[in-house]
């Protein structure tokens, strides 16, 4: 950072004099803390460009349109808000703009969050996503900014896209409480306890025990504990819960609805519940 400060500063100096004479249409004399990024290397240009986020990079395409229409900029701007869509594969055609791509992405975000059916027809319409239960998965696994009630809202009616996004989940070497949270982070549960809720700690339970076959948990064990972190969740953290549960009351609870389970362990999560917060935030 230190030399691309030192060539901004001598950029400037070389500039300095006629820059400080150059007057806009108003006859005020233009700020001269600034240089004009058309007399920098396009790669020093570039770098300086790629910490604008979207909008800004648009209204600096006023001034330097070339430069803040790189593709390559776009292109991170688009990996970074959605790492997977179907539409990258086409990004070797003639005529394909990852500017254009970015815009047709952020309306389909959206509308996905005004509704989730017509944010997923102005998809497949476009040609972002394909219309296949792996490419959507994928999409919805992968995508920034997705409104979490309407997420679940479109999950609950696909549930075999749900199941692609449970696969495409690791919880390799993961702390049962905080894979639960990362999940439900993911998958945006239901505020009440309903079939739903059941089916998500279900399909949860399987795949965690996929992923950890070492810890020697049955699915049914994992199923029980981590309605015992829901309901841990909810008691610490509900204002109007005046009587908090003790750790001691949480560690005999668990041990008895759950087998194989030692104080040791159900310790951990209670500590990590009180520790780290609900395993179900809100996003």
């Amino acid at each position: 950072m230190g030399q691309i400060l030192g060539r901004v500063q001598q950029v400037q100096k070389e500039a300095g004099l006629h820059r400080r004479q150059k007057k806009n249409q108003q006859g005020d004399v233009l700020p001269k803390t600034f240089p004009d990024l058309n007399h920098l290397p396009p790669e020093l240009a570039l770098l300086i460009l790629s910490n604008l986020g979207a909008t800004d990079l648009c209204l600096a395409a006023c001034v330097w349109h070339d430069l803040a229409s790189d593709e390559l900029l776009w292109h991170g701007l688009c990996r970074s808000q959605w790492r997977q869509v179907t539409a990258y594969n086409h990004r070797h055609e003639d005529n394909f703009s990852f500017k254009s791509l970015y815009l047709k992405l952020d309306e389909a975000t959206l509308t996905f969050n005004a509704d989730p059916d017509l944010g997923m027809e102005y998809l497949f319409k476009h040609n972002l996503v394909e219309n296949s239960t792996l490419e959507i998965a994928k999409f919805i696994h992968t995508a920034c900014h997705l409104d979490w009630q309407s997420k679940r809202q479109y999950l609950e009616k696909r549930p075999d896209v749900l199941e692609k996004i449970i696969e495409l989940q690791d919880f390799e070497h993961q702390f049962l409480p905080n894979a639960l949270r990362k999940f439900f982070k993911e998958t945006s549960p239901p505020n009440d306890r309903n079939d739903y809720l059941s089916l998500l700690v279900d399909k949860f339970s399987k795949r965690f025990c996929q992923c950890n076959p070492n810890l020697g948990l049955s699915n049914d064990t994992v199923y029980v504990i981590c309605f015992s972190l829901i309901m841990l969740s909810v008691d610490l953290f509900n204002p109007h819960i005046k009587n908090k549960m003790s750790k001691r009351e949480f560690i005999r609870n668990t041990r008895r609805a759950a087998e194989g389970i030692n104080d040791e362990f159900a310790g951990h999560l209670y500590d990590n519940i009180y520790l780290i917060g609900h395993v179900a935030p809100k996003a």
